[in-house]
């Protein structure tokens, strides 16, 4: 699953990597420890003027259809399986007109050490590269709002997990996510993120295909390093959570 992450790059940063442009109101603001319903960047593609613009945009962390009643179903809306997406009513709508990227330095998982114990582990890319998690995202209009008002219309997203890899694997790093977690958030290559994003695709579900069959390919050059019980409160927020604390593992 993913329940904690991290986004902690400059916003020149996340531009270069991605080619997007973005809104005048746009702020980035530097997490390392992302949990839902706060406010995260997502990567997107619309058509304007007949043209397709690559977008950066700021939305909610948990998905809120456009049928909901109020925004509160998005708290448990954080996540959405890859292998259901196609057919859960929250989310087919978006599978096949919304998609984006949810950008990230990495995220958190944490490891069963026994029946009452489990360690935390920050999951990033060995070269510092951003993470690209395939995700979903809705405009959801507030019908207590006045027309006009700013904040009538909500954005909101999830991000797209998928089955970890089999124990079994050739790689050194895929047997350990593996052993971390039955699932993961899913990351997309180059291809898969261009398909994905692409908004002339309709096939939602043979996208989510794609995305399912590439993810382990496209995690194969993470790193897993233990850190501190830190990270399991929200309210803190440095640095200092996603140091490698490999001393906690002898504990």
């Amino acid at each position: 699953m993913c329940g904690r992450y991290v986004m902690a790059r400059a916003v020149g940063d996340l531009v270069a990597a991605t080619g997007a442009e973005y809104p005048e109101d746009f702020e980035l603001r530097e997490s390392y420890n992302v949990a839902p319903t706060t406010d995260v960047p997502i990567l997107l593609e619309r058509v304007i003027e007949g043209e397709i613009r690559r977008q950066l945009h700021i939305a909610r962390w948990g998905l809120v259809p456009v049928w909901a009643k109020d925004p509160s179903v998005g708290s448990r809306a954080f996540n959405a399986r890859v292998e259901t997406v196609a057919e859960k009513p929250t989310f087919r709508a978006a599978l096949g007109a919304r998609r984006c990227a949810v950008p990230a330095d990495g995220y958190y998982e944490w490891k069963k050490q026994g029946p009452r114990t489990k360690r935390p582990y920050y999951v990033h890319p060995a070269d510092g590269s951003p993470i690209l998690f395939a995700g979903l995202y809705e405009w959801w209009k507030d019908p207590s709002k006045e027309e006009g008002d700013p904040e009538r219309w909500l954005l909101s997203t999830t991000v797209i997990t998928t089955a970890a890899p089999p124990a079994d694997s050739g790689s050194e790093v895929l047997r350990e996510l593996a052993s971390l977690h039955d699932r993961m958030p899913a990351p997309m290559d180059r291809d898969t993120l261009e398909a994905w994003l692409d908004p002339a695709a309709k096939d939602g579900a043979a996208l989510a295909e794609q995305v399912r069959d590439r993810a382990w390919d496209a995690a194969s050059g993470w790193v897993l390093d233990p850190v501190g019980a830190a990270v399991g409160n929200v309210r803190n927020n440095s640095p200092e959570l996603i140091t490698p604390q490999p001393d906690l593992l002898d504990s």
